[in-house]
């Protein structure tokens, strides 16, 4: 009996863990004209966007924002790069390439 309320309590706290993930969403956003095609886009803790490079130039996507920072280097059209947003807040995006190019993510 006691084995099976231990296994019971494991399962349990697995499935708390892996809840956030279970859940979370992809979403995309293009870079077009030199610009990101939307200029604010509001995600869920655990979900990602991918930044896709539709124009004929090479981009790069950066943020220094406090709650979340990195950069996905510089690629060339076609190719797609992802970001999971771990904390709430808001994240300012730019490119380092344009910097006319910028956008919010607001992660809730």
């Amino acid at each position: 009996m006691k084995t099976y309320r231990t296994q019971y309590i494991l399962f349990a706290w697995m499935a708390l863990f892996a809840a956030p993930q279970a859940f979370s969403a992809e979403h995309v956003v293009e870079q077009k004209q030199k610009k990101f095609t939307v200029p604010q886009l509001d995600v869920k803790v655990g979900d990602s966007v991918q930044f896709k490079n539709s124009d004929e130039i090479n981009h790069n996507v950066f943020s220094l924002s406090d709650s979340k920072t990195f950069d996905l280097g510089s690629y060339p059209k076609g190719q797609t790069r992802s970001v999971v947003f771990d904390k709430p807040g808001e994240v300012e995006v730019e490119c380092a390439i344009h910097p006319d190019m910028k956008m919010k993510v607001k992660v809730k």
